[in-house]
């Protein structure tokens, strides 16, 4: 189909001539490589976040990759060396699934869409150095995965062990916390997640997370504040104190984590997790009739996910284990249960019940009666220097008649906030802080707590059950041990699916991969087998970007040269859903390769920009859950419509409803502007400042304001000013001065450079109009000249008791003695005052008039 723009701005506009002419032309010219040694020019990494193949690009791409590439073509026209390139994403469930649901090779579908993306990303005129290109699926590059597995085994960052995993009983396949949404379900086929015991592979994330939670200063400005926020939230480091509680029966001592061991003289049960180590230990040496119980307790707590488990309003329900702790500061015995509100990986499982100050603690007391004793009086100022309540001869608080009730018993409502110690021995009187200072000091000397940390990260759980993945470079020799598989035998490569069930079904399809999975243990020689899971891909994309530096290289994962002078990326691009899982994970594979030796910074990406969604119908687009189809936007409007649509249509971080924007007005104005280009008929030779001044001086405005317009991801105000600039050049054409005046090809040439970074195949044509070889994309933005941006008049804003009252045009110079009397003596002023006399005249800058009046 032709695109002809049937109206007053010219019929000859046909942007498929122009894609069909200039996409073999950037072929040939190759003209955004990356990779030449000797160039001199200072460097720029723009990445967008690669795409996963399971089908042809949708809207969401095409908003996606348009704005990375404004980004990378302006850089290019400021004359930077950038690196853009592109990759595929291209193992993992979705194109698995797919394949499955098929009937087909998960191979050959993966790369069926590889190819349709391909065809379409170049289409769509993205400015990438297709020398570049790499899939995760080709063993080429998850040899590396294999490489890097190897290297965080060595250091201890890689294990296996034997936990309560989420189990996605669609998906058939374990899941790592940030994979469950907070729903309880699967963020990929939606099942509600169950736990499950197994042993998994985890990536040891924990022993970074104070440096992943601090450095996290170190992106504040560049990153968007509601990522650096999530990323806060989901790491969650709580200060506060391990304490050692005997039990009565049990040689070792439980270690329960808490932030607030000023309670220790409230705590008056202890309560662990149903589904921990702990409990079923505890339940063991009890009663039969308490592990018949804790059997069928722990059955029921398995089958509720964590967020009803965390459900403040949720019914409290639990049993008691019939084992005892000893207060480690009281020397009191105090029951220990089993609940399903506290989780198994929560500092060490177990807490210590401190009901008057702890809601949930205190909803499950006056359940199951058990004591509730005070220790934090709410009511005490804690400004006050000496203790607030005087003390019976027991030691006990005695309450003024007048306080609010303390009896969290009786209100069923916990003690929240600041106060003053009470009922706490040689605590009582002291503040919070001051208390929990006291307290570790004392535990510390009696050798039963110390200070600590927790955190709600988890370590990284990268087992799959499933087949299209990395394969996991370990062996399982006869007598259990785990043996490596040596790195001149990477990579361990994906079997033929011929003949293997591929349908989910809980255990990895390679499994069955007799002729594969069957080899000799590398130690001696003895039969032995493989590891048949594979990888989260999410280890994939934790480093791709260094791959990109050498995607070729057959000798190691990334060169170091390389990463030094082209690594960390400058601007990252994608969308926010990513905020916690990959960028978390990519952030924690920095810092380990950083320790390693291998990379000189420590955070992977310097600057992020999140896009919003294109949503049709108030839903966002996907593959999975449908949508407008980019090809087949492409073929009724044309390219650089499209492209121009998704980045005028709002801010990059805003939602964008597909049925509120105007390709086909996008389309008009690009006819329009590519009109300009035929109308020139001055020479590229001509002397600019002969043309006409008014015009001139808006084409430097524009050359002047829309860098930083870019930088800020203000395109939508940049083609906005385009817009108004090929108005005027249009007025100036139109109104006899004709195309020959040398400000019209100065504006158009502006023009041109400006529409290269939104619109490109117009803006290649236009520029070999104007008589210049190809391509537009190095044509360097123009520099403005200062003495055109000087303004001939300012607009004074003029008010009256705070409101506004009147408008002049000034000169710029004016001084603030004529500005005042300007204002007295304009006509707008005059009339607003009335009656009323002048009491205060102010000139406050930038050029606004305040006259305060009252009544005579």
């Amino acid at each position: 189909m032709q695109h002809e723009n049937h109206n007053d701005d010219g019929p000859e506009y046909d942007i498929d001539a122009l894609q069909a002419k200039w996409l073999p032309i950037w072929d040939e010219l190759k003209p955004f490589r990356s990779g030449d040694p000797d160039d001199k020019r200072p460097r720029k990494y723009i990445l967008d976040m690669f795409s996963y193949p399971s089908g042809d690009l949708h809207m969401g791409h095409g908003e996606a990759y348009a704005l990375a590439d404004v980004v990378a073509r302006y850089w290019r026209q400021q004359g930077f060396n950038v690196m853009h390139p592109v990759g595929w994403d291209s193992f993992g469930l979705p194109a698995e699934n797919a394949a499955i649901k098929r009937g087909v090779n998960p191979r050959d579908w993966t790369y069926g869409n590889i190819a349709e993306q391909k065809a379409s990303m170049r289409r769509y005129a993205t400015s990438v150095d297709w020398d570049r290109e790499l899939a995760t699926s080709d063993p080429e590059y998850y040899k590396w995965n294999q490489w890097l597995f190897l290297k965080l085994y060595e250091k201890g960052l890689a294990y296996r062990k034997e936990s309560w995993v989420n189990w996605d009983p669609i998906d058939q396949t374990v899941l790592a916390n940030e994979q469950v949404l907070p729903d309880g379900t699967s963020d990929r086929s939606g099942a509600v997640v169950v736990k499950k015991k197994l042993t998994q592979w985890y990536f040891k994330i924990t022993d970074y997370a104070d440096r992943l939670l601090d450095d996290l200063n170190q992106l504040e400005g560049t990153w968007p504040a509601k990522v650096l926020t999530m990323q806060r939230n989901w790491i969650g480091r709580s200060i506060g104190a391990d304490v050692d509680f005997q039990i009565e029966g049990r040689d070792e001592k439980i270690t329960v984590f808490t932030t607030r061991p000023d309670t220790l003289y409230g705590v008056t049960f202890m309560v662990v997790a149903p589904d921990s180590e702990l409990a079923a230990e505890l339940a063991a040496g009890s009663t039969p009739e308490v592990q018949a119980n804790f059997a069928e307790y722990l059955a029921q707590a398995q089958k509720n996910t964590e967020i009803e488990r965390q459900d403040a309003t949720r019914e409290k329900t639990g049993i008691p284990l019939r084992r005892f702790a000893i207060n480690p500061v009281t020397k009191e015995r105090i029951p220990i249960w089993t609940a399903d509100y506290v989780l198994a990986d929560y500092g060490h499982g177990a807490v210590m019940a401190v009901p008057a100050h702890d809601q949930r603690d205190l909803d499950f007391a006056r359940k199951f009666e058990l004591p509730v004793v005070v220790v934090v009086d709410t009511n005490a100022p804690v400004t006050a220097a000496i203790p607030v309540l005087e003390l019976d001869e027991n030691g006990q608080a005695i309450l003024p008649d007048d306080l609010p009730s303390l009896d969290p018993g009786t209100t069923g409502e916990a003690l929240h906030g600041d106060g003053r110690m009470i009922n706490s021995g040689p605590l009582d009187g002291l503040s919070k802080n001051n208390a929990i200072k006291r307290i570790i000091e004392q535990l510390e000397a009696e050798g039963v707590g110390r200070a600590a940390k927790t955190y709600r990260l988890r370590d990284w759980l990268i087992s799959r059950q499933r087949f299209w993945g990395t394969p996991i470079p370990m062996i399982h020799g006869a007598d259990g041990e785990l043996v490596p598989v040596p790195e001149d035998q990477l990579p361990v490569v994906l079997p033929p699916t011929e003949g293997l069930d591929l349908q989910p079904k809980g255990q990895s399809p390679l499994a069955a991969a007799t002729d594969w999975v069957n080899v000799p243990d590398p130690r001696d020689g003895s039969a032995a087998l493989r590891d048949a899971d594979t990888m989260d891909t999410f280890v994939d994309s934790s480093w791709y970007f260094l791959r990109f530096l050498n995607p070729q290289d057959s000798t190691q994962a990334f060169d170091p040269r390389l990463a030094e002078k082209w690594a960390p990326v400058d601007q990252y691009v994608g969308g926010v859903e990513h905020a916690i899982l990959h960028l978390l994970y990519a952030r924690f594979i920095t810092k380990v390769l950083f320790d390693m030796g291998h990379v000189s910074f420590t955070e992977p990406f310097s600057a992020l920009l999140n896009q919003g969604m294109v949503l049709s119908g108030g839903s966002k687009m996907s593959k999975s859950k449908g949508g407008v189809n980019l090809g087949d936007v492409i073929d009724e409007f044309g390219v650089d419509a499209i492209r121009l649509t998704m980045v005028f249509a709002g801010p990059p971080e805003d939602d964008i409803n597909w049925e509120d924007v105007s390709p086909a007005g996008s389309a008009k104005f690009l006819a329009r502007a590519w009109r300009l280009s035929g109308d020139v008929t001055s020479h590229k030779d001509v002397e600019w400042k002969t043309g006409d001044a008014a015009l001139r001086k808006q084409t430097h405005r524009f050359l002047q304001d829309a860098p930083g317009l870019v930088e800020s991801f203000k395109f939508n105000v940049v083609v906005a000013r385009l817009m108004e600039l090929t108005n005027a050049t249009r007025k100036v054409i139109d109104t006899g001065a004709g195309g020959g005046d040398a400000a019209v090809r100065e504006a158009t040439e502006a023009i041109t450079i400006g529409l290269s970074l939104f619109a490109p195949y117009t803006a290649e044509e236009m520029w070999e109009r104007l008589g210049y070889e190809p391509s537009v994309a190095y044509a360097g933005w123009r520099k403005a000249d200062p003495n055109l941006l000087v303004e001939d008049s300012v607009t004074a804003v003029l008010q009256v008791d705070g409101k506004v009252r009147g408008r002049v045009e000034v000169s710029p110079k004016i001084s603030g003695e004529d500005l005042e009397k300007l204002a007295r003596s304009s006509e707008a002023v005059i009339r607003s005052i009335g009656d009323r006399e002048v009491v205060n005249v102010i000139v406050r800058a930038p050029r606004v008039v305040n006259i305060a009046t009252r009544e005579k």
